[in-house]
């Protein structure tokens, strides 16, 4: 009924072991820090032999390893605040622009968006030994975190240079990699999918790591794309063309194939003569299509026991009583429970002309997958020339380096979310916001209704001090961004730059096509969490602090901050509506309509709760300094207990 809220991201160590204690409770010990598995037993239970010691086996091994995997399990106590000056229609738009680290963001949405993101795009730094990795380093000592506790100063250490002199080169970028991708696949839907852009430095290092975390099984492909219309001949050897895209599913028995377009043709395939394979198909309630002949045989017209049976270059019907089925002989496309799949799902059944394989295709047009390979000869790909060309368009000048093109990132979303009518997209490696501009794009073009969101995350890189460690390509772009930013009154952060090119792109799709769709964006930044120390440990302080119990907020958080994390603890969407209403002369903030009801004013009584009771919210939230006293606080809680008795009550 009530209680305190967590207020921090979800304990994935204690949740594994939570896991681990139901299928091996005599796995599970105490320590002096809580709960713990005893390994040795552990390994133990999942041989079928005798454990006597490590054993050489086959898997990806670096320095720093096993500190990645202790990051990525590690709660965190930060939050996302809401910046309703930088946002485009914040009460109503359904698209999520975040600043700050990417690793620290993942925890965050390990509630909210568990099993709900349809599709991952990421562009992440390809290690080349120019560009940057993300230093994460979560063992600081006090000094140290009360140094890096302003979001600026922590922000300008958060990205180090690696360069290919460094002996942990490329440790340094899978240790980086690796926890972010364990969260990302957290968040993926069974049936979702991960794309990610890479070069030669690390691709070998990708499939290896993805490989781990993904499972091998659920492998796609890895895309090829053609980048440049003319090659570069910077290698010693060749003059390199393309990149790569990595593809994974969640889980490959859930997907369906990646498609851009359908065909009503049926594919021909040459029987093997040789073969001698034969299917039998359940005689299925509608048309079967003989397209040799012209000649279509309808159920009613044909005994309950027919058999059809093709031999090369002749059709034979043959008579035959209560065997519900027909046998098609040759060699067959499709596997016999293939084929009991398509009768089941009352597919229209397409024999092709002989000497042809049997083929079939859906209603509406048989799905075409995709090519793993996109140029401007498949697909009619655009490069990274097009890419900067789209930009310049936008800001008249080239303010980003290496940008993606909007038709790639456009291309991977539409082959791979057709077949969900809201699907949400996350790039947590977002820096120019391509995958913003190009989703844009294809919700204006999308006839059916089909609206994809995105959530975007990018760390606000401080582009002073970029000049001063990348090449001088970049180093151009930078200039430019800056008289841009200048000419804006903006900061010179990458995110401010990013969230000016969606403000642009979106004014300028919906001057070309009218279209009527979701132009507008909230904006959230990381930032330390909205409560006190003590909230979190309140052993830590005795007699002489009491005055910090007297409110476990801090006096700088507004009530937008406060519901974010509400939200977030609670596990709710960031994109759900929020709407402001008075009830009994208090200001409350509705989401979602009564999914969850925050109240944050002074003088919470039982009048108030009585009144509130009235809407059945299905949660509620109250400062615990909100209260008119001790008394109200306990009548409060009875008076929702009693009228709204679903309602479950939180304090902060």
């Amino acid at each position: 009924m009530s209680g305190i809220l967590d207020m921090q991201s979800p304990d994935l160590v204690n949740q594994n072991i939570a896991k681990l204690a139901e299928l091996f409770p005599n796995c599970v010990t105490e320590s002096a820090k809580g709960k713990s598995i005893d390994f040795d037993l552990l390994k133990q239970e999942l041989n079928h032999a005798v454990v006597e010691g490590s054993k050489e086996r086959y898997r990806l091994e670096w320095p720093g390893k096993r500190e990645a995997i202790v990051t990525a399990n590690l709660p965190t106590t930060k939050t996302l605040r809401p910046m309703r000056e930088d946002s485009v229609d914040f009460d109503n738009t359904e698209n999520i622009y975040i600043e700050g680290d990417n690793l620290e963001v993942l925890k965050l949405l390990q509630e909210s968006y568990l099993g709900k993101i349809k599709m991952i795009y990421i562009d992440p730094p390809y290690n080349t030994g120019n560009d940057f990795v993300y230093k994460d380093n979560f063992a600081k000592d006090k000094g140290e975190e009360l140094f890096e506790s302003g979001q600026k100063d922590e922000l300008s250490r958060r990205l180090v240079v690696n360069p290919e002199t460094s002996g942990r080169y490329h440790s340094n970028w899978l240790s980086m990699m690796y926890p972010r991708l364990k969260l990302a696949r957290n968040l993926l839907k069974e049936d979702g999918v991960i794309f990610i852009s890479i070069d030669d430095n690390e691709v070998h290092n990708l499939r290896k790591l993805t490989d781990e975390i993904f499972g091998e099984k659920n492998f796609v492909s890895e895309f090829i794309w053609e980048k440049k219309k003319k090659p570069s001949f910077l290698h010693k050897n060749i003059g390199k063309l393309g990149e790569y895209i990595v593809c994974y599913v969640k889980d490959h028995h859930t997907t369906f194939p990646f498609s851009l377009e359908t065909t009503t043709a049926g594919k021909k395939y040459p029987f093997n003569n040789a073969g001698n394979s034969r299917a039998i198909l359940t005689f299925p309630p509608y048309s079967v299509r003989f397209n040799m002949t012209d000649q279509v045989v309808h159920p009613q017209d044909m005994s309950q026991g027919n058999i059809v049976t093709i031999l090369l270059d002749k059709l034979v019907i043959a008579d035959g009583k209560n065997i519900g089925s027909f046998r098609l002989e040759g060699e067959w496309r499709y596997s016999q429970e293939s084929l009991d799949e398509i009768c089941k799902n009352k597919e229209e059944i397409v024999i092709s002309k002989i000497p042809f394989r049997p083929n079939h295709r859906k209603h509406g047009g048989e799905i075409k997958k995709m090519k793993n390979f996109f140029s401007p000869s498949h697909y009619q790909m655009e490069t990274n020339e097009d890419a900067t060309t789209q930009l310049s368009e936008l800001f008249g000048a080239d303010v980003f380096s290496y940008p993606k093109p909007v038709k790639l990132i456009k291309t991977l979303v539409s082959a791979s979310t057709y077949d969900d009518d809201n699907p949400i997209v996350l790039d947590f490696f977002s820096g120019s916001a391509t995958t913003a501009h190009a989703i844009l794009k294809q919700n204006s073009e999308s006839l059916n209704g089909h609206r994809t969101k995105y959530i975007l995350v990018q760390l606000p890189e401080d582009l002073d001090k970029n000049l001063e460690a990348v090449d001088v390509d970049t180093k151009r772009c930078i200039v430019e961004a800056i008289k841009i930013l200048d000419q804006l009154g903006k900061s010179h952060y990458l995110t401010e730059l990013s969230k000016e090119r969606i403000r642009r792109s979106a004014k300028k799709i919906k001057a070309e096509t009218g279209a009527d769709i979701d132009y507008g964006f909230r904006v959230y930044r990381l930032d330390e969490s909205n409560m006190r120390d003590v909230y979190y440990h309140p052993q830590d302080y005795d007699q002489s602090t009491i005055d910090l119990f007297a409110d476990n907020v801090k006096s700088d958080r507004t009530e937008d901050d406060l519901l974010t994390q509400v939200m977030l603890s609670w596990g709710l969407p960031l994109s759900l509506k929020i709407e402001r209403v008075k009830v009994a002369g208090k200001k409350v903030l509705k989401v979602a309509g009564n999914s969850l009801f925050a109240c944050f004013d002074q003088n919470i009584d039982d009048v108030f709760a009585k009144e509130i009771a009235k809407d059945k919210p299905v949660r509620m939230v109250f400062r615990d300094a909100g209260f008119k006293d001790d008394t109200a606080k306990t009548n409060v809680k009875q008076w929702l207990k009693q009228l709204s008795p679903e309602t479950e009550m939180k304090v902060l």
